[in-house]
Formats: C-alpha cells, sequence, structure tokens
C-alpha cells in the first residue's frame, strides 16, 4: 500500500464530525503549500520582494515578474487561513454542544486557544525574526479567536454584515484617527496601522483580519442551514469580490492602501496593499479563495494530492510551527541565509513540506485518537 492510499484510507475511517470537512482542509493544506514557499523565499532568496505596503513601496521601484509572483501567490495565505479559521471555529462549536459541551467549556477553549496561538508569535517565532518581537499571523489570529467569544452571540448574518463593513471601512476609520498620540495611538497600530508599539512590531493589525474570521463564521453557519445551496453561494460571493477589486482598483482611489496602479499591466494591477489589508487586497484574495473552495466542495481529489493536501490542512497549526524555524535552519546551515535565489527557494520549500509531512500525518492521528489532550489546542 503506498503513502496516498494509507493517507487516504486513514482519513476515510474518520468519521467526518472529526474529520471536518475535507474541502476546507484540502484548501488549508494548499494554502500552507504557498505558504512555504514565502517563508522559504524569507529564509533563501536574495531577490525576495516584500512591497505590499504604501510605507515600504516607493512608486517606480522595478517589480521583476519571476520574484512579483512568487511573492504574488501566497497572498492568498492569511485571508484564506483567517476564513477557513472563522469557518472552522463555527464548526467546532457546532460540535462541541452536539457532544455535550456547556457554553462555558466552549467559551474557555476558545479563549485559551486564541491566547496561546497569539502568545506564540513573539515567544515562538521570535527565532525566524531574528529576536525581533513581530506580531503577525498569529497575533491576529489569536485576537480574532477571543474576539470571537462575543460576537459569535451574535447572529451569524449579523457577523457577516459586520465583516463585510470592517472591510470596506477600516481604511477610513485608519485615516480619520492617524492623528492620534498615547495610548490611543498604541491602540490604532494594534487594531488598524503597522507599526511598533514599545518593543513589538506589529505587522498584522487584528480588526481586518477579524472581517475575514467573521465572514468565515457567517459561512460556517450557512453551509449548515443550506447545504444545497452552499456552492452556489460561494460561486456567486467569489465572482462579486473579484468584480469589486476591478472597480475597486480600475478607480485607484480609496481602498488601495496608498497603492496605486502605474500603468495597465497585469503586475500594477494585482500590485496591492497587505500592510495593513487593504480593500482591494481582500476582494481579490477572498474572491479567489471562495472560488476555489466551490470548486473542491464537491471533488474527489487523486490519491496523491489528498496525501500531500490533507495532512497539512488537518495540522496546520502543528505545521506552522515547525516549518519557518526548519528553513530558517536549513538556510543558515547551506551558508545560504539571504543569499540564494528562487530555484533554492522552491526546493527548500519542496523538501521542508516532505520531511514534516509524515509528522504532521502522525499528529493529525494523535490528535483525532486524543480528542481531550493537550494537543486539541494546537
Amino acid at each position: 500500500m503506498d503513502v496516498s492510499t494509507r493517507v487516504v484510507t486513514a482519513v476515510r475511517a474518520v468519521p467526518l464530525a472529526r474529520s471536518r470537512l475535507l474541502p476546507v482542509d484540502w484548501l488549508r493544506g494548499l494554502v500552507m503549500v504557498l505558504m512555504t514557499v514565502d517563508h522559504s523565499s524569507a529564509a533563501f532568496n536574495h531577490g525576495r520582494l516584500v512591497l505590499d505596503s504604501a510605507r515600504t513601496y516607493v512608486p517606480g521601484t522595478a517589480l521583476p515578474a519571476a520574484q512579483f509572483f512568487t511573492r504574488w501567490m501566497t497572498h492568498l495565505c492569511a485571508p484564506t487561513f483567517l476564513f477557513l479559521s472563522g469557518f472552522a471555529l463555527f464548526m467546532s462549536v457546532q460540535r462541541r454542544r452536539r457532544d455535550g459541551a456547556s457554553e462555558a467549556d466552549i467559551t474557555r477553549f476558545i479563549v485559551l486557544r486564541g491566547l496561546l496561538i497569539a502568545a506564540l508569535d513573539p515567544l515562538w517565532m521570535v527565532f525566524v525574526h531574528r529576536g525581533e518581537l513581530v506580531l503577525q499571523v498569529l497575533y491576529a489570529i489569536g485576537v480574532s479567536m477571543v474576539a470571537m467569544v462575543f460576537l459569535r452571540r451574535l447572529p451569524a448574518r449579523v457577523c457577516g454584515a459586520l465583516g463585510l463593513l470592517i472591510i470596506v471601512l477600516h481604511e477610513a476609520v485608519a485615516t480619520a484617527l492617524g492623528s492620534v498620540d498615547g495610548v490611543g495611538r498604541a491602540l490604532l497600530i494594534l487594531t488598524l496601522v503597522p507599526g511598533k508599539v514599545g518593543p513589538f512590531m506589529v505587522g498584522y493589525p487584528c480588526l481586518p483580519w477579524l472581517a475575514v474570521m467573521l465572514l468565515g463564521w457567517a459561512a460556517g453557519d450557512l453551509a449548515r442551514r443550506e447545504p444545497e445551496l452552499f456552492q452556489r453561494r460561494l460561486v456567486l460571493a467569489g465572482v462579486a469580490a473579484l468584480v469589486t477589486f476591478v472597480v475597486v482598483r480600475g478607480l485607484d482611489g480609496y481602498g488601495n492602501g496608498g497603492i496605486f496602479r502605474e500603468s495597465g499591466a497585469l503586475i500594477q494591477w494585482l500590485h496591492t496593499a497587505k500592510y495593513p489589508a487593504s480593500f482591494s487586497y481582500l476582494a481579490c484574495e477572498l474572491g479567489i479563495a471562495w472560488l476555489l473552495l466551490a470548486a473542491l466542495w464537491n471533488s474527489t481529489l487523486p490519491g496523491w494530492a489528498a496525501a500531500l493536501l490533507l495532512p497539512l490542512g488537518q495540522s496546520a497549526f502543528f505545521f506552522y510551527l515547525l516549518h519557518a524555524h526548519l528553513l530558517r535552519l536549513g538556510a543558515w546551515a547551506m551558508g545560504l541565509l539571504h543569499g540564494g535565489g528562487l530555484t533554492a527557494t522552491y526546493l527548500a520549500a519542496a523538501v521542508v513540506i516532505a520531511l514534516l509531512l509524515p509528522l504532521c500525518e502522525r499528529f493529525r492521528r494523535y490528535k483525532v485518537a486524543h480528542p481531550g489532550s493537550l494537543a486539541q489546542y494546537i
């Protein structure tokens, strides 16, 4: 029996309530692959482009196509991961209720897991950031989870509407509050505008990302209430988001986070502001994510694809906590830290995925077999 057959057999042996929805895991696994390429580029690639903010991009800077698209394809990761986190959180809450958990127990789990995820950004990922205390995607996910303790009590449709409202208006709010100082400035950086707060560099101010998690929560409710219509709704939402992206990017004004088109070239259209997550950026990436999820919703993956994506998708946090450190250690050991190119980037990403894939499969099996263990928080 080959590896792909063993993985698919193992997954099919797990009840759906425990394995969650496979298309969600497949899509999460895909974004973990893309994320590995980005973090491999951060470790190996001397020509890496990180010009996704008006603070770091100087108009007229060259954007070489190979480097640009290596970075751009990984833009899908954070919005998709936050959306799927909200979706999975909704499903997890529903499952825990069916299993007889009290609301107090559910709240405790969400708070503890959220705080753990957020804390690991400065405590564990510091080794990847050369000692700098950076609050990035783990901070955004963890804080958003804690916020969902309160927001989940709202009707799911209200959560979805609130998420859309934040995505559309957060740039206007940030601009209006741009001159505040003192404690207000610190709160602005933590929630809306990247910057420095004490010893912490905030790369992912949490409010736009909470908005994406709210959309995922609302989508989970829709999938539960109207499963037969969910795929069609995903397609409509994806098309609407991409049309919105074209309109906002075409108008080249509000919603672009200060990065505007300098020509009609494709790269200029796709060069959107991620820090903070602009309206145009989120519309583009969520549109792609929703269409991908719709394509996967009633599909069956080939065995090799399931063998790759399922372990990564169902052990995503476990994989995240190991892969970047392994990439940086490998680059340092080979004398290629920030000294290689795209070939080294893609090869290193493939090697790290191959090394961690068996560990992810084992961790996933352990977590399913021991649902009450500490592994539930990872």
